[in-house]
Parts: C-alpha cells; sequence; structure tokens
C-alpha cells in the first residue's frame, strides 16, 4: 500500500510540474505579445503564481516521492540508466529552475511593478527582457519535463533514449529561444499605455 502511495504522490506531483511548466510558457509568451505595460506587468505575475503554486510544489512532491521510492525499494540509481537520467536531469532542472529561471521572473517582476508605478517603461525592464540566458533556460524547461517524463515511461536499458532527448531537448531549447522572441517581439509604447493588446 505504502508503494502505491507513493507512487501516486510521484504522478500527482509530476502532473502538477508539468502544469506549472505550460502554464509558465503560454504566460511567458502572452507577455511578449503585449504593448501595456499594466498587461504586461499582469502575465509577469501570472508566470510567478505558476511557479510558486504549481511548479515548486509539484517539484518538492516529486523530490520527497521520489527519494522515497529509490531507498525504501532499494533501486540501484547508477546501474539504472533510465532512472540516472531522471534523477539528474530533475537535480539539473531543480538546480536551474531555482537559480536561474525563478529569479529572473521574480526580477522581472519586481521591474515590471516599478515601471508600472512611475508610469512608463524602463531601461532596467527593456535590458533585463531582452537576457538571453534565462530565456533559453526558460525555453529549456519544458523540453526536459518532456524527456524526464519519457525516461520514466518507457524505462530503457541503455543511454540512448537519454543521449538523443538529451540533444532534441537542448535543440528545441535553442530554437525557441531564437525564433519566438523574433515571432513576437516585445516591443513596448514608450509610456507602456498603448491599446494594442
Amino acid at each position: 500500500m505504502t508503494r502505491e502511495v507513493l507512487l501516486f504522490g510521484h504522478v500527482v506531483g509530476a502532473i502538477l510540474m508539468g502544469a506549472g511548466l505550460i502554464g509558465v510558457f503560454l504566460a511567458d509568451l502572452r507577455s511578449r505579445q503585449l504593448e501595456r505595460l499594466a498587461l504586461f506587468a499582469e502575465a509577469i505575475r501570472a508566470i510567478a503564481v505558476f511557479y510558486d503554486g504549481l511548479v515548486v510544489p509539484g517539484a518538492l512532491l516529486l523530490l520527497g516521492s521520489g527519494v522515497w521510492i529509490i531507498v525504501a525499494y532499494g533501486f540501484d540509481v547508477l546501474d539504472t540508466p533510465w532512472l540516472a537520467g531522471m534523477v539528474g536531469l530533475f537535480a539539473l532542472e531543480f538546480v536551474e529552475g531555482n537559480t536561474v529561471t525563478r529569479r529572473y521572473f521574480t526580477r522581472m517582476r519586481r521591474l515590471s511593478r516599478e515601471a508600472v508605478r512611475r508610469g512608463q517603461v524602463t531601461r532596467e525592464l527593456v535590458a533585463a527582457r531582452a537576457e538571453h540566458l534565462p530565456t533559453f533556460t526558460h525555453f529549456l524547461d519544458l523540453p526536459v519535463y518532456l524527456l524526464i517524463v519519457s525516461l520514466g515511461v518507457v524505462k530503457p536499458d541503455d543511454w540512448t533514449q537519454f543521449i538523443v532527448g538529451g540533444i532534441a531537448a537542448v535543440a528545441v531549447g535553442a530554437a525557441l529561444t531564437v525564433f519566438l522572441p523574433r515571432l513576437y517581439p516585445w516591443t513596448p509604447s514608450a509610456s507602456g499605455d498603448s491599446d494594442a493588446a
């Protein structure tokens, strides 16, 4: 019974995290289409809500249930490619998400609030919106998450899926980083109060 409860908690954690990452992706995409400063700030706030309300609780539930399952049922992580891949990618996502991506969107939220308070788009906000590394790590989140899920579902006996999937995830993240900002360039009006939304 304990194993079933742990597996259920693990699935719920994966669902919460996946839903949150999709929400963050869509809110960020919407923010890139907005010229009105107040609407942009609201989209950035939605990103924070998805992170704090879904991604973080989902990740913590995944972490707790995953460690418990590995320890309680004696999985040999290093000799199990699919499990080692899942653990390694989750650790990478956990660290990256809480050091680069989440901090970036927290800073974006602070800068957008300040811009709304001033009634105009600030240089700091424009510069932050144009940063490449947090944009890449943000767009890398979903492909890596999908790779983690695929490893858990398929459970390959070798490293082929991990390697090919990792290369594909980086390629998709890079493509999104290059093409989405060009497709939806963020060009706010000088006063931040354009009606183009």
